[in-house]
């Protein structure tokens, strides 16, 4: 094989490996995921600023802080009922961050789970399926890997800080009560 072809074959594997661990980045844009999971509906922006006492309760039930004491909800109206309600969750995954968009039914419980931003490699992103398997979930002792969820070898990381947004969202959302404030 010539010094060329071998320079050629090189470069061309390098391409490969630094395509596969590419970061993501962007994949849905907020309005974009609220379309999405709430197709026709009317979609009220509510930001809500929550007391120390409120930050605390919602860091004992979910078993970690939230970040901030501004909270955005996302609520979902279609013929004037309420379809669900949506918070985005920023957390560090690795050493970067993933935003998520975490739906909830009108009862509190999870509806679904979207990936709006993922900026640590692909392959430490679960599959589609995994992120199902969220559904219908509340705020309990199952609520967790290794119990009610499981594990993604090669994401355990990704899967752990997802399952901890979902419980801040459930926590949050238990805090807030129906009304929001």
């Amino acid at each position: 094989m010539s010094f060329k072809i071998r320079q050629w074959l090189v470069l061309g594997l390098a391409a490969v490996s630094t395509a596969a661990s590419a970061q993501a980045g962007v994949l849905l844009s907020l309005d974009e995921a609220l379309a999405l999971v709430f197709p026709a509906a009317e979609v009220r922006r509510q930001p809500v600023f929550l007391s120390e006492a409120q930050r605390e309760e919602v860091r004992r039930l979910a078993g970690s802080p939230l970040p901030s004491g501004l909270v955005v909800r996302y609520e979902a109206f279609r013929n004037g009922e309420l379809q669900g309600t949506a918070y985005t969750d920023t957390h560090r995954v690795r050493t970067l961050s993933a935003t998520l968009l975490v739906v909830l039914h009108p009862a509190g419980s999870v509806m679904r789970v979207e990936v709006l931003s993922f900026d640590e490699p692909l392959e430490y992103l679960p599959r589609r399926e995994w992120y199902g398997q969220l559904a219908g979930r509340r705020l309990d002792g199952e609520l967790a890997l290794k119990r009610g969820v499981r594990p993604v070898a090669g994401a355990t990381l990704t899967a752990a800080a997802t399952v901890d947004a979902v419980r801040r969202v459930l926590a949050l959302h238990a805090v807030l009560g129906a009304g929001g404030r």
